[in-house]
């Protein structure tokens, strides 16, 4: 659900909000902490975010992350209750994936992207042969969202535990055979070669970390290689491509900086700039609880 907010800056800015889905919601929040399901299991994580009270104080789950006392990282999952350790399966609309608990303190997939997968599904209407890349694609929900309706996809991810993690995906969706390249690579590399080999895209969805390295060591800083990245995306995409999807997370930037780095790109292309945040819908009481910042350039 799109719902607009207002303009600043010549932008509009938007909440994308995620609705509960079958397999997937978000149960109740507050205190600094979450309680989510996914399918029959039920997880409670950190989130600064959540700074009003629960619903309910006394959450019973599964699991529960505890983080270290670094805040950029470290802790461990703590359980109650038993877990398959090997991942169970999800699905969302007509992607089946595997979750799984892992060391980062996420389950394998991030459910707050569910809005933006609808969406890119939506731009792609009356295009023949589509092709979107899905740059730092993790285990590909968002790459398999897309090669479901038959576009060709191209998947990079620095990871090949991620690849290869997107690749059983696939093989668990019945979408093995749909035209995706999954590529293991460095991500601002890759673009910058795509560039110079004159390639094209109709969609560009990416969602940089905020620190990472290649698979040859590679160091990415989210700060100094993104309006670079923005820049050599841009060379990718031309006046009848659809869009281009920057999310961003755990980091202290505005909606509005990304915006404007989009909007600046994609200045000399016909379509719309928009920025705002993600945001997922509580079950318990209906309020919004904020997990990342965008900014996208569409076509129409």
């Amino acid at each position: 659900m799109d719902r607009g907010a207002g303009h600043a800056l010549g932008m509009s800015l938007v909440t994308l909000v995620g609705e509960p889905w079958a397999d997937y919601g978000l149960v109740d929040c507050g205190h600094g902490r979450k309680l989510e399901r996914y399918g029959p299991y039920r997880f409670i994580r950190p989130e600064p975010q959540a700074m009003w009270a629960p619903a309910d104080p006394d959450w019973q789950a599964h699991g529960e992350f505890v983080p270290g006392a670094d805040e950029d990282g470290g802790g461990r999952w703590r359980f109650d209750k038993p877990v398959p350790r090997d991942g169970w399966k999800l699905g969302w609309e007509d992607v089946a994936f595997t979750a799984q608990c892992t060391p980062f303190r996420h389950l394998g997939f991030f459910p707050d992207m569910a809005p933006v997968w609808a969406w890119m599904r939506t731009q792609f209407t009356g295009k023949p042969d589509p092709a979107m890349m899905n740059l730092f694609g993790y285990t590909g929900v968002g790459s398999l969202a897309m090669a479901a309706t038959g576009a060709q996809v191209t998947h990079v991810d620095a990871s090949k535990k991620s690849v290869e993690a997107a690749k059983g995906n696939a093989k668990l969706a019945g979408l093995a055979d749909k035209p995706v390249r999954w590529i293991v690579d460095d991500a601002a590399k890759f673009v910058a070669r795509e560039g110079r080999r004159g390639r094209r895209y109709d969609g560009i969805l990416l969602d940089p970390p905020k620190y990472g390295r290649g698979p040859e060591g590679e160091v990415w800083k989210l700060e100094e290689g993104l309006p670079g990245l923005i820049a050599d995306c841009r060379k990718l995409l031309d006046a009848d491509s659809r869009y281009l999807f920057l999310t961003v997370y755990a980091v202290r930037m505005s909606a509005l900086a990304i915006g404007e780095l989009v909007s600046q790109a994609f200045a000399d292309l016909p379509g719309t700039v928009e920025c705002g945040e993600l945001a997922t819908r509580e079950e318990a009481r209906g309020l919004l609880l904020p997990t990342a910042i965008f900014a996208r350039w569409r076509r129409t």
